[in-house]
């Protein structure tokens, strides 16, 4: 703004000549100093404190309408509005001092967030300070309440000037775990507060504070013995309590407990990690229900409480029937019988819409810390199990809670038949969003089901789910992914009756797979096949990430030696678990006793496994016999002699489990070690029956012990002379696939594809699906009439997507999902029939062949106008992405308005249009943009119409910059043109339209857009807060 003096109505234009006069415009009127005081004190108003302090400055009459304004303002926010900022810097102890006195009523002054205070004043040396801040505010006669965020600010206040109250929230800002040791706060009993966030502070007690009606301590030390002996607050209507480091004895939480029941407005309770005793609870509500207590509580959370109890949660529950909507259970609490005793009480709950079962606290979960380092800093010693419900259990919990909207369940690996929590009295007809955590046990075949017949389903939110099983565990017979189970190396198919559901009842902790039992015995044809077991969708112990695969090219390793007799052939095949033994001529001169009626099986540990070698008999039958067991221990004659010195029942005794590390014994069938030395005795010795442990594990280390000792064994044979022994040596065929699976979780090389595991959707509701860490391979959307966006994070293993009928789907979000097939994903979109306009933002964690996908997009059957946007931001930015949104459907909305009402013509892609247009471009007008977004370049090819001329517009009368964006920052900034809608557009773009009618070039509808950002192309996952 120019100085102030009197306009003249002609100026001289700037120039040599100088002599020429014209009008001066109209905007060298000072129109802001003609305004009176009373208006410009009005305008004040709409400002912040820092932009009329500066209004000062600029002339004698804004100097005085401020003063003006100060000497009248009664509330003042030094953060105008904006909470979570600090005030403006630069103020000094006499600065503020001089501002405050200009203000002789301000009743309220908000914002007073320093971004640093010196606790004393320092002579010679102008600071801010704690007594500075004093001595300003005590020179406001008429201060009410200052709102501020400053630990010990708000002490000095409470100290020395207990009349004034502490507006708003109070939380501190510099909270950490640990807790800082001088973060510290004493709260007298006079503090005038209504609502006090603690966090990372330390605190001798919580008093008796008649106002509160706020608490919340969250990592808060409990410095006194007795912390809660003066807890009172009537007023209290939120109690939270959150692994805070308070007193061990359970005793001394008594008095914390009988005050929130005298706080007869209290709503919300939220109590993680406190050790209060046992049944406390419930004697206190029967004390007070009568009189009020807990009677109006709202919400009700217990986390990882060590000692609560059934009776502490249902008394609650049942006292707060009326209000109750919303309840997180700790997982020790998670059980059938809560339920079924709440059904019992025969209770309505009008308002309950929120239920979270297995409850276990943010901080818990994403803290690094161990066990042990959280109770060195004071919080209470709790280890939390998962939760034991049941189907039973979730079935009984919609017959109790039957207006239940949201339900979100973590970690309880005892659920395995969702489509049975659905009966007459258990419909769920008003759940909208259903999340489900670590669930592992659940089946995918029955979770499908049960989203089928919920009729009002809306959201479903799946992490940590349908785990695909460890790779080999259907060869070596584990039950996949509980590292329980019997391998099928040690099973005779004569008597494999294995009960694996007792194992995995025995090990309930460990998420069993729940297979199905063994089938009956096989024939003796069949009995060199192994078999396979079942893949359940089970986690493995710890949730441990898998490590990264690496694509190993195609190799055939052949181990041959020398003078090999003419052996059976065997091929291996890894994937399935076959072992196939072609019979061949046998070497003669093998001479039998003539007590050995029947041949022997051998098996040999090999690089795929078991190999079976058969030696032909005068038989056609193959009875299968104890398999050859090679030890990796240097001394296996000694072991051999041991083996035929004891007696039978002696071997049958011997154990063979994991011995250590070092040293790995081999699998053994019924634990009977055979040495090679020793098989052409065999007949000496009666033959065991064949049949194994229950609880025989194989981990691997034994089967990399097995691998290990079949090449020494290979190796040692022909220096031993144990081919006098005439046991025939096959020619083994390894064939190694170019697979991305080499490194599995049993340390197999053999190659194994993933297991197929199909996520089905029919809803007529659903809305959104996110899915996060899951084992699903494929997702089909058979019926979803209203889904609008599929959200995939880290799904190791999810591969391709089929849309058969989900018609308005326009958001689509892949990140990190390492096995993804782009190219039928892409196809499966695009495909869909043009009623909406779709995103998709993929994080791709290989190199892309950009000219193949554009050839793939541009050139294929799909009727939109496509722009492939390539993103290289890392630490990955969002802006572009969410930017598009905005405008992208402007862009199609042009397209649409020109069709319908101005008979533009409509373009088509048929496949008439793909033989006429066999190179690039396609038939479409291509073309690309370039630029930088936050020093991160980015590149946009596409054929969006309108695009290009709408950047290059001046901003019109309808521009906007209140925006930060503009092309600088992002790709197309349309708020700061001015282009707000189509009809804006449409006047800024008349010149191409014409030239496209006049050309005869159509236009599609639709568009859609494919965001592919670049950070994780290497390979490795870049953590991001917004996926």
């Amino acid at each position: 703004m120019g100085p102030r003096r009197k306009a003249s109505k002609l100026q001289p234009v700037g120039g040599s000549g100088g002599g020429e006069l014209l009008p001066s415009p109209s905007e060298t009127k000072d129109y802001i100093n003609e305004l009176s005081h009373e208006v410009l004190c009005h305008i004040f108003r709409y400002l912040p404190m820092k932009d009329i302090v500066c209004m000062e400055s600029l002339s004698r009459k804004l100097r005085e309408a401020v003063t003006l304004y100060l000497r009248v303002v009664k509330g003042v926010d030094l953060c105008a509005g904006r909470w979570w900022e600090y005030m403006p810097s630069g103020f000094t102890d006499s600065s503020f001092l001089l501002l405050l006195k200009k203000m002789p009523d301000l009743e309220q002054l908000y914002g007073l967030h320093p971004r640093y205070l010196d606790r004393r004043r320092v002579r010679g040396y102008e600071a801010f300070s704690i007594p500075g801040v004093l001595e300003a505010l005590q020179a406001c006669p008429n201060l009410l309440g200052v709102e501020t965020s400053h630990l010990e600010l708000v002490e000095a206040i409470w100290n020395y000037m207990p009349q004034v109250h502490i507006l708003g929230k109070f939380r501190n800002r510099n909270g950490a775990f640990p807790i800082p040791a001088e973060n510290k706060l004493t709260i007298p009993i006079t503090a005038k507060i209504q609502t006090l966030h603690l966090v990372g502070v330390n605190v001798p007690e919580i008093p008796c504070v008649s106002m509160l009606r706020h608490l919340y301590l969250k990592w808060v030390r409990l410095t006194k013995p007795q912390p809660f002996k003066d807890f009172l607050c009537v007023s209290l209507r939120t109690f939270v309590m959150r692994n805070c480091a308070g007193p061990t004895n359970s005793l001394k939480y008594v008095p914390l407990v009988t005050g929130l029941a005298s706080a007869r407005n209290l709503e919300q309770l939220e109590l993680v990690r406190v050790p209060f005793l046992g049944g406390l609870i419930q004697h206190v509500v029967e004390d007070s229900w009568r009189s009020g207590g807990f009677r109006n509580l709202h919400t009700i959370v217990f986390g990882a409480c060590k000692n609560a109890l059934e009776v502490d949660l249902g008394y609650l529950i049942i006292t707060a029937a009326r209000r109750l909507h919303e309840l997180r259970i700790q997982p020790s609490l998670t059980k059938d019988g809560v339920f079924s005793a709440l059904k019992m009480a025969e209770l309505e709950f009008p308002q309950f819409e929120t239920l979270h079962l297995g409850y276990v606290d943010e901080f818990l979960l994403q803290c690094k810390m161990t066990h042990s380092e959280l109770v060195k800093y004071g919080l209470a010693d709790v280890i939390e199990n998962p939760g034991i419900i049941t189907d039973i259990g979730i079935k009984v919990v919609n017959e109790v809670f039957t207006n239940i909207k949201y339900l979100l369940i973590y970690n309880c690996p005892h659920l395995h038949n969702p489509h049975h929590w659905i009966t007459d009295q258990s419909r769920w007809s008003r759940l909208v969003d259903l999340s489900l955590v670590r669930c592992h046990a659940i089946k995918l075949e029955s979770f499908a089901q049960f989203i089928e017949s919920l009729p009002s389903l809306e959201f479903i939110c799946l992490d940590q789910m349908f785990r695909e099983p460890p790779k080999g565990c259907a060869r070596v017979g584990l039950s996949a992914g509980t590292g329980i189970g019997v391998s099928s190396a040690l099973v005779s198919n004569q008597n494999s009756n294995n009960d694996n559901e007792n194992n995995n009842n025995n090990h309930h902790h460990n998420n069993e797979a729940n297979l199905p039992p063994a089938p009956p015995p096989v024939n003796n044809n069949n009995n060199n096949q192994r078999q396979q077991q079942h893949n359940a969708p089970v986690e493995v112990n710890g949730m441990e990430d898998e490590e990264e695969e690496e694509e190993e090219e195609e190799e055939e390793v052949i181990l041959e030696e020398d003078n090999m007799e003419a052996g059976p052939r065997i091929e291996l095949k890894g994937a399935g678990g076959e072992v196939r033994v072609e019979e061949a001529a046998v070497t003669p001169g093998v001479s039998r006793p003539a007590g050995a009626s029947q041949p022997h099986d051998e098996e040999r540990a090999g690089p795929s496994g078991l190999v079976q070698q058969s030696t032909a008999g005068p038989a056609s039958a193959v009875v299968p016999k104890p398999p050859l067991v090679i030890s990796d221990s240097d001394s296996e004659e000694e072991e051999g002699l041991v083996s035929r010195l004891m007696p039978a029942s002696s071997l049958q005794q011997t154990t063979s489990c994991t011995e250590g590390k070092g040293k790995t014994p081999l699998r053994r069938s019924n634990n009977v070690a055979l040495p090679v030395s020793a098989s052409v005795d065999q007949s000496k010795a009666p033959v065991p029956d064949i049949s194994c442990e229950k609880s025989c594990q194989v981990t691997s280390e034994q089967i990399k012990a097995d691998m290990k000792a079949a090449a020494e064994n290979s190796r040692r044979t022909s220096v031993k002379g144990i081919t006098d022994l005439s046991i025939p040596r096959p020619r083994i065929v390894v064939r190694r696939k170019r697979m991305a699976d080499k490194s599995t979780s049993t340390s197999d090389p053999v190659t194994e594809d993933d297991h197929v595991q199909i996520l089905s959707l029919k809803s007529k509701n659903l809305v959104g699906i996110t899915l996060t860490n899951c084992g699903i391979t494929d997702l089909v959307l058979k019926d979803c009439p209203k889904m609008m966006f599929i959200h995939a994070t880290r799904c190791r293993v999810l591969k391709q997507l089929k849309v058969e009928s989900a018609p308005i789907v326009n958001r689509f979000d892949y990140a990190q999902c390492k096995k993804l097939d782009m190219e039928q994903v892409l196809d499966q979109i695009l495909r869909m029939p043009p009623e909406r306009n779709r995103i998709i933002y993929m994080r791709p964690m290989h190199q892309i062949d950009t000219v193949a996908l554009e050839r793939q997009l541009f050139q294929g059957p799909y009727p939109y106008h496509i722009a492939i946007v390539h993103e290289f931001s890392n630490p990955p930015n969002i802006r572009n992405k969410v930017r598009i949104r905005s405008w992208m459907d402007t862009i199609a909305n042009i397209s649409q308005e020109l069709i319908k009402y101005e008979f533009f013509p409509e373009a088509t892609r048929t496949e008439e249009d793909i033989k006429n247009y066999p190179r690039y471009p396609w038939g479409r007008d291509i073309y690309t943009l370039e630029g930088m977004v936050d020093g991160a370049p980015y590149s946009m090819i596409t054929d969006f119409p309108w695009l290009r001329t709408l950047r290059a517009a001046d901003p019109n009368s309808y521009a906007r910059y209140d925006f930060e964006d503009d092309e600088s920052t992002t790709i197309y900034a349309p708020r700061r043109k001015g282009q707000l809608s189509a009809d804006i557009c449409m006047e800024t773009i008349g010149e191409e339209i014409s030239e496209r009618r006049q050309s005869k070039r159509g236009v599609f509808q639709r568009v859609v857009v494919l965001f592919l950002h670049h950070c994780d192309t290497p390979g490795d996952p870049v953590d991001d807060d917004y996926i």
